[in-house]
């Protein structure tokens, strides 16, 4: 791909806080699909004192598309990044620096230059660094909810309170995954089935005590993979969704999605108070006893994990789909009381 030399040289001298005069590149792409591509950066960079520096930079391009019942979302980390919320981040949990970010309107498309990170993410995480990133997420949290700053105000794009119940009950209302899991031909096990009909059954009712919680700022794609562990601090990339949502919420991420099932209960036992812990700090809250965390990851993954079932052709893929089901399922067992 190429790169704006003008645009490569403002960067780096944003990087570097060193005026920059030439510069060289590579670039290697990191992940992203139809409408969003990420570039890994990479060369060499001269200073206008001589000074030979080497660097990696993280490109995002992304393209406008539309999320269910959030259509701002494509363009949220642009507004995010230019507005004023890195200044709420603490040294241990905080976004990755942006050095430039630029919007094609025309195009419906933005760019990010972002500081890239040398971390450990995915499932390469242990769970300690689970819990470390439930704590950091509960005082960020409870700090923003107790000292409410003035940059919330000024923050126009943000997904809304009942985006995840919404997105549940577009999928409950599906009759691919809905039937199925009360048909003849399911081949989950029974447990399962009766889990996912169950929170169905009482949906109304959990919503309702879902609702009661105090309402946080949410990353809400606070998964693995969006997770960076470094020097015992936490980063967090990928913000489309980030938004107004529940005591917990994130936590459902954490826990259920692409789940280290070997430690999935573990994880949840541990996280849970940990992430209350860190809440606690700022803001006092709820007896542990009456979170929603279970109900929250089966309301948000349980049918998503169902139709990742029925669409994967992959049979390892399928057991784990199953797998995970059933680890929520124990942790229901288990619960922390």
């Amino acid at each position: 791909m190429n790169i704006k030399f003008e645009t490569l040289i403002y960067v780096l001298s944003r990087r570097f806080k060193k005026d920059i005069i030439s510069a060289n590149y590579e670039t290697m792409p990191l992940q992203g699909g139809t409408v969003g591509k990420v570039y890994l950066v990479t060369g060499g960079a001269e200073t206008a004192d001589s000074e030979n520096l080497s660097y990696r930079i993280v490109l995002k391009i992304q393209k406008k598309w539309e999320r269910y019942g959030d259509p701002g979302s494509w363009r949220r980390e642009y507004d995010l990044y230019t507005s004023e919320l890195g200044t709420t981040f603490s040294d241990s949990f905080r976004w990755p620096t942006c050095y430039h970010a630029e919007i094609n309107a025309n195009e419906d498309k933005f760019q990010l230059w972002l500081e890239f990170i040398d971390g450990v993410t995915g499932l390469d995480l242990t769970c300690d660094m689970y819990e470390q990133a439930a704590l950091e997420l509960g005082r960020y949290q409870g700090k923003l909810y107790v000292e409410q700053p003035a940059v919330l105000q000024s923050l126009s794009n943000l997904s809304h309170a009942d985006l995840m119940k919404n997105t549940y009950l577009h999928y409950r209302s599906w009759p691919v995954v809905y039937d199925y899991i009360r048909s003849e031909d399911c081949e989950f096990p029974q447990n399962v089935r009766q889990m996912l009909i169950d929170i169905d059954e009482h949906a109304d009712e959990i919503l309702a005590r879902i609702e009661r919680l105090p309402l946080v700022l949410c990353h809400r794609d606070f998964w693995v993979t969006n997770l960076i562990y470094a020097d015992g601090k936490i980063a967090l990339i990928d913000w489309d969704t980030f938004g107004w949502g529940y005591l917990g919420e994130d936590l459902a991420s954490l826990i259920a999605d692409e789940a280290d099932i070997d430690h999935m209960v573990e994880n949840y036992q541990r996280c849970v108070p940990a992430y209350y812990k860190g809440f606690s700090e700022y803001a006092d809250v709820s007896p542990l006893a009456d979170h929603c965390v279970y109900e929250l990851i089966l309301l948000a993954f349980g049918y998503r994990l169902v139709e990742w079932y029925l669409y994967t052709e992959d049979d390892d893929e399928k057991r784990k789909h199953v797998q995970t089901l059933q680890k929520i399922y124990e942790i229901r067992e288990g619960d922390i009381t």
